[in-house]
């Protein structure tokens, strides 16, 4: 059966995931009268925002458990025909995988099969698809074991970087660890081994430059041609030297971007949301392609700052709407300040930014991460929030070495 369609007075959204990205999506819906319920999981900021009028707890389960608690909750809850947004990669990857399941009771907002989506979800599969289309991406290494890792002869600075984060682990926290030499490189290798899947470490080539290099497009697309689309440049990141999260993003022009972009975009036929991440290499100027997002992403509320708003245009093109051609405005910019501070903080002490120039990047128009003069409680909760989600973090990354070195 299909699920039930709802008019716009009834149809809700039901958000998996409760961190500032999702709290974009909640306020994107919300704002415009569509009911909206989270998952909350370690994260809490995206319920508590106004526009939130139900949380749920989402299991830290088997992907199994997860889909039967996704169906259960659609019986016993009437949210037939509600659409499911992920709010990160792994439960976008889990939406799917498990589509056949899920789609007679909700309308599942990630577009794609999972034989599209998994080019995404693994770095392996994604620079395979770049080589194949003739983009650039940074040089990588697939080690089969200690001793691939010992024979590695790239240039150094590298990192060891997993290829996909199905779980939480020291490891895949971190993104990426740095080594300056090979016995370091070895020793990283060894470490990861221990808490993370050895068959997913991959090695790869520093591309250099700060966050300045490294450029973005986002769109919403159909059958592989964005609808509404933006470029930006992550001006400031955090950490500053290796960075993990953007912090201060601006919108730009880059038809070199945008044109690496659309080469993927049609190969894959991809339908949906997306950001594909890219970095100017300062060496030869080439521009080298990092990740694709197939979701939300972290700074995606810049788009509705610019005028391309992406979980409503989802909404729309979801639910059979016209989703009208849209270009996001340039000079828009976004800010999450919890982690922006620190990293100006640390650029004026090493004479990298001024303060007058840090205070001139924060002039309007300016989309805060968190902050809303509409919704203010997640703002005022978010450092305590983020203190406890690190706290936990903290023990449960504790736990899984000790089970790993067992």
């Amino acid at each position: 059966m299909n699920p039930r369609r709802q008019d716009a007075a009834t149809a809700g959204a039901l958000v998996i995931g409760g961190d500032y990205k999702s709290l974009g999506i909640v306020r994107s819906l919300g704002r415009r009268g569509i009911p909206v319920w989270v998952l909350t999981d370690d994260h809490l900021l995206a319920g508590w925002s106004r526009y939130c009028r139900r949380t749920i707890a989402w299991p830290a389960a088997s992907e199994a458990d997860q889909v039967a608690a996704l169906l259960e909750i659609a019986n016993e809850h009437g949210l037939e025909g509600w659409t499911l947004y992920p709010g990160g990669e792994e439960e976008a990857a889990l939406l799917a995988r498990n589509r056949e399941r899920l789609a007679p009771h909700y309308l599942v907002s990630v577009l794609v099969p999972w034989e599209v989506l998994q080019h995404a979800y693994d770095k392996r599969l994604a620079y395979r698809l770049a080589h194949d289309l003739g983009i650039d991406h940074p040089k990588t290494r697939y080690p089969r074991d200690r001793a691939d890792v010992a024979a590695y002869d790239g240039p150094f600075p590298a990192i060891l970087k997993p290829a996909m984060r199905p779980v939480l682990d020291p490891f895949t926290i971190d993104k990426a660890w740095p080594a300056t030499d090979r016995a370091t490189l070895i020793a990283r290798y060894d470490q990861a081994c221990v808490v993370s899947d050895p068959a997913a470490i991959m090695i790869q080539e520093i591309v250099p430059g700060g966050g300045e290099a490294q450029l973005s497009f986002a769109g919403i697309c159909r059958d592989g041609e964005p609808i509404g689309s933006l470029i930006a440049r992550r001006a400031r990141q955090w950490p500053s030297d290796f960075g993990r999260q953007s912090t201060f993003v601006e919108t730009i022009e880059a038809p070199e971007v945008e044109a690496a972009a659309r080469r993927i975009l049609r190969a894959l036929r991809f339908d949906g949301i997306i950001e594909l991440e890219f970095k100017r290499d300062p060496r030869d100027g080439t521009l080298k392609l990092l990740d694709i997002n197939p979701r939300i992403w972290g700074w995606h509320t810049l788009g509705r700052a610019a005028g391309v708003d992406f979980p409503y245009l989802l909404w729309r093109m979801i639910h059979g709407e016209d989703v009208a051609a849209a270009r996001g405005r340039l000079g828009v910019r976004w800010v999450r300040a919890l982690t922006d501070v620190p990293t100006a903080i640390t650029g004026i002490r090493r004479g990298q930014l001024s303060p007058v120039d840090y205070l001139w990047s924060l002039r309007p128009p300016v989309e805060c991460a968190v902050f809303a003069l509409d919704d203010p409680l997640p703002a005022l909760l978010e450092l305590p929030a983020t203190v406890r989600v690190a706290w936990g973090r903290r023990d449960l990354v504790a736990a899984r070495a000790a089970d790993g070195a067992r």
